[in-house]
């Protein structure tokens, strides 16, 4: 279905690929991962539209090709005005408007032959698709995501969730042979992200997506491509059993690489000596011997193992170290409504003292965004924030965050930065180089964007973070990075969040928008609500079985020992045997 070969690629400040290859086969689900800001979306781009990039290498597809995309965005304004039904059937109205055009154009021109091919085109599409069948095949499929009998709703009246499982929906429609999705998950909730995956797995055509979703990966793909370092790692089974592969490798250059270092000592030494010999005995024999012992040391240091998916790029996010009094209130929300055609929400009332985690949590559409940037905006007679509170802000919304055509260099002078090496310092620990901070903003991917928002927070002393989405596009190594700063950090943190991982790892509470209210949930009784109504409960006590194994793995091979390293990884196959039995 495609087929890479030694493409090369990238920018004058960064290169992207290096002589990569890999394939895809038909019928495959491909997962696309990476670190921020490697490339991922750029090369999906050159996929889709390869005369816009001048790059050495091939990318070919199968001849006659169609190909079916899903962006990162929330889609087209022009499109809130249509219903449902409209929206998704738009393609197959368009191609029934081709057949009338041409049907007239039929009847009018002399010379039918041109006419008559277009025609029979666009007429074997249609029934290759069961155009006949359109309507009903739309309301057959509506209720795989939550939506029967809702085909006359109105787009702009829909959560944004529901709107992007009908983007995914309207490619699945039109059976493309390759369908890309770039992030289709973001911003989904729980029933929201269940509908996708049952979307993907019930799709029989070719499939390539980028995410950064743990619970979307272990669920939906038999195929692993992985960018890092401007090579491309492609794995043939799921995402489940390429970590567990990740695990051993680094085991197994760990005891090459001691290994290696234990030459590489015992070859100094001996050139140290020999040097030593040479210089008190002055013999040319001995020099020439001294010379070919460290052209072997040189040697064995050139070839020293180099693992670029083993040593994946961790940010180091350090939220601001403030002092707190633990009983203070820092917010309190009193009496809180919202209301529109509709209520939205009534009767919110919660406070939050000095140094708690809360997760907002709700389905799509229930009010919890508003809630939150009132809360942001402290307009509201019923909010009131602490009056020595200073706040830190992360949004979803980038361009309301700052300007998109300052470069990142002159976002952090804004900040009370002084010069270029402050910012470069400052900036390293999230991976932006030298070179990026004349990057405007507007040309950083969205995990990039993210990271810099999390960054100027950290160059501040807020001690109420207010987080929006916060590991919205960051990969999978950020999204635990982040998890582990906020854990660290002393200050208060609301977060509206729909990543389960990110609220069962931080949080201490959730405040469950359910109802039209809120109301104060515990965490493990939070954990098993959402067992219960989403989610495979053995198979999430499973998961984080085995996440706490891969983390004590990954200690264990920081610390050099391999041998307990073994051990760990005999029961980490045992639970990946038992999740892959559910």
């Amino acid at each position: 279905m495609i087929q890479v070969e030694n493409l090369s690629f990238g920018f004058p400040t960064k290169e992207l690929y290096k002589n990569v290859s890999f394939t895809i086969e038909t019928g495959q689900h491909c997962a696309f991962i990476g670190s921020n800001g490697t490339g991922k979306t750029t090369l999906v781009d050159m996929i889709l539209n390869p005369e816009k990039h001048l790059y050495d290498g091939k990318i070919k597809l199968d001849e006659d090709c169609r190909i079916g995309y899903v962006n990162q965005f929330s889609g087209d304004e022009k499109d809130k005005e249509k219903t449902v039904f409209g929206f998704l059937s738009e393609k197959f109205v368009e191609n029934l408007e081709k057949q009338a055009v041409l049907c007239d154009k039929m009847a009018t021109e002399e010379d039918l032959t041109t006419v008559f091919e277009e025609y029979q085109q666009v007429l074997d599409l249609f029934q290759a698709l069961d155009g006949d069948n359109y309507e009903s095949n739309i309301k057959k499929q509506l209720p795989m995501i939550g939506m029967e009998g809702r085909e006359g709703a109105l787009i702009r009246d829909l959560s944004g969730g529901e709107y992007k499982l009908l983007q995914v929906m309207k490619e699945m429609l039109f059976q493309p042979n390759l369908l890309i999705m770039d992030e289709p998950d973001v911003f989904l909730d729980f029933e929201n992200m269940n509908g996708l995956v049952d979307l993907i797995n019930s799709y029989k055509g070719t499939m390539l997506v980028i995410t950064h979703n743990r619970y979307l990966l272990n669920h939906c793909f038999n195929k692993i491509l992985h960018l890092e370092n401007a090579d491309i790692q492609e794995f043939e089974g799921n995402y489940t059993a390429y970590n567990y592969m990740l695990l051993n490798k680094k085991i197994e250059l760990q005891e090459q690489a001691k290994k290696e270092q234990e030459e590489i000592e015992r070859a100094e030494k001996m050139v140290d000596r020999m040097r030593t010999n040479a210089t008190i005995h002055s013999i040319a024999s001995l020099g020439r011997a001294v010379h070919a012992k460290q052209t072997y040391l040189d040697r064995l240091r050139a070839r020293a193992i180099k693992a670029p998916f083993v040593e994946m790029r961790i940010p180091n996010i350090t939220l601001p170290q403030v002092e707190v009094e633990p009983e203070n209130t820092i917010l309190k929300v009193e009496d809180y409504k919202v209301e529109f055609e509709e209520v939205i929400l009534e009767d919110v009332n919660f406070e939050l003292k000095a140094g708690e985690k809360v997760a907002i949590v709700g389905a799509n559409g229930t009010g919890k965004t508003t809630l939150f940037y009132d809360i942001f905006k402290n307009h509201h007679s019923n909010v009131h924030i602490a009056e020595d509170a200073k706040i830190g802000f992360l949004s979803q919304f980038y361009r309301n965050f700052w300007n998109e055509e300052n470069t990142v260099y002159e976002e952090f002078v804004q900040l009370g930065f002084e010069n270029k090496k402050q910012v470069q310092d400052f900036l390293k620990d999230y991976y932006f180089t030298e070179e990026m901070l004349n990057q405007r903003i507007s040309q950083l991917s969205g995990g990039e964007q993210n990271l810099l928002q999390l960054a100027k927070i950290a160059a501040g002393d807020a001690d109420l973070l207010l987080l929006d989405e916060p590991t919205s596009h960051l990969d999978t190594y950020a999204q635990v990075a982040l998890e582990n700063a906020i854990l660290d950090y002393p200050g208060t943190v609301l977060m509206v969040s729909h990543d389960f991982y990110t609220i069962v790892n931080c949080a201490d509470y959730v405040l469950f928008v359910d109802d039209t209210t809120v109301r104060r949930v515990r965490i493990r009784t939070f954990r098993k609500n959402i067992y219960q109504d989403h989610f495979d409960k053995e198979y999430l006590l499973l998961e984080q079985q085995k996440k706490e194994l891969e983390t004590r793995i990954n200690t264990c091979i920081k610390d050099n020992d391999v041998a307990k390293a073994k051990k760990l990884c005999e029961q980490l196959e045992d639970i990946i045997f038992q999740m892959e039995q559910r």
